[in-house]
């Protein structure tokens, strides 16, 4: 019983050396400690400022301009959507001045999918640097939206196929096929995958991309279709 309450003197008395290093620590570098402390108080200050008045008001801003772009882009004005309309910032306008906001963001999308039907609608050499732009635009997009990023992959496949970049092409549509797991991408990049690995004379793995729908997708449009691809890359290679 002595021995446990000598352990246990022993015990406090390391505490309490302990306790008055700390107190003696704390008095000779009161000054030092206290400007620490102003310090994370003046950056949290700081921070809680320029969220407030700098980052909200700016995504405020950047989700107002947005309106007018979207509206014209719903129309198929894709001119006006990117360059504005002499009153109301298109998407490059916006993706310039708010270009690190949400909408910033989101305009680099919006961006990326004009240059592409404008591409689309082109039947000259400037049809190439549309594809070009829309590419450079949806690269700068990211996103963790499970509807939006496979298109916006999808799209830059669709790109690169237009730009006789078809490697690339296929390598697009399966990142967009795998970001997300659902019966509408999925399949649809799959199937373009498959097509685009076929043209380039890789018969495995465009039936790899054929028997994945076939798997795992076989209720959806492709889903249903997929079968007469099967046969013909079988026959391709020879099974």
């Amino acid at each position: 019983m002595a021995k446990k309450k000598d352990a246990a003197e022993e015990k406090l008395a390391v505490v309490e050396e302990t306790l008055g290093k700390t107190e003696q620590f704390i008095e000779n570098n009161k000054k030092m400690i206290s400007y620490v402390i102003y310090g994370i108080v003046a950056v949290v200050l700081i921070v809680m400022g320029y969220n407030k008045y700098i980052v909200k008001p700016r995504e405020m801003n950047a989700f107002n301009a947005m309106y007018q772009a979207e509206w014209y882009f719903e129309k198929d004005s894709f001119n006006l959507a990117l360059e504005g309309d002499g009153i109301n910032p298109g998407f490059l306008s916006i993706i310039d001045d708010y270009g690190s906001t949400k909408s910033g963001n989101l305009a680099n999308y919006y961006a990326g999918l004009c240059y592409m039907h404008l591409a689309e609608q082109d039947t000259t050499a400037a049809a190439q640097e549309n594809y070009q732009n829309a590419l450079d635009y949806l690269d700068d997009f990211s996103s963790d939206d499970e509807l939006i990023m496979p298109m916006a992959l999808g799209a830059m496949g669709d790109a690169y196929d237009n730009l006789g970049e078809s490697e690339k092409a296929a390598s697009k549509y399966v990142e967009a096929a795998d970001f997300t797991d659902n019966e509408f991408s999925t399949p649809l990049f799959l199937m373009k995958a498959g097509i685009v690995y076929s043209s380039l004379g890789n018969h495995e793995k465009a039936l790899e991309m054929f028997n994945r729908i076939k798997k795992d997708y076989y209720t959806s449009d492709q889903g249903r279709n997929v079968r007469k691809y099967i046969a013909r890359e079988k026959e391709l290679i020879g099974e």
